[in-house]
């Protein structure tokens, strides 16, 4: 399984709204940090190990896409941090978790 990758507040508002219907998690991350290459690399690692999940899977680059990352931060009313990943469902957070707490034991244990 793959994250994609969005970068426009048109394709946040669509995941968001599906969100009602079908599990969301969200990756924000900066391309010049390394504890959030380290979160990339888990992320990347959980999906890897597991292929089929009833959940859709995205990264948002806060530098390149910071309009986003403010929205998502609006939107479900989490501080904006990076590296962050956020499940969503029903169009509001989950849970989430920061920098080093960004691990595939972490996603595992929540998502599985």
């Amino acid at each position: 399984m793959e994250w994609k990758e969005i970068t426009t507040l048109e394709e946040w508002d669509a995941i968001l709204e599906k969100s009602a219907e079908k599990d969301q998690v969200i990756l924000k991350h900066s391309t010049t940090c390394p504890v959030s290459f380290n979160a990339l690399d888990e992320y990347n690692d959980y999906l890897e190990d597991n292929p089929d999940q009833n959940i859709d899977y995205t990264l948002v680059k806060v530098r390149e896409s910071r309009p986003v990352s403010n929205k998502i931060e609006t939107d479900l009313n989490v501080k904006h941090e990076s590296p962050q990943i956020i499940y969503i469902k029903n169009k509001a957070k989950y849970w989430s978790a920061t920098h080093w707490a960004v691990t595939k034991a972490h996603m595992k244990a929540v998502i599985d």
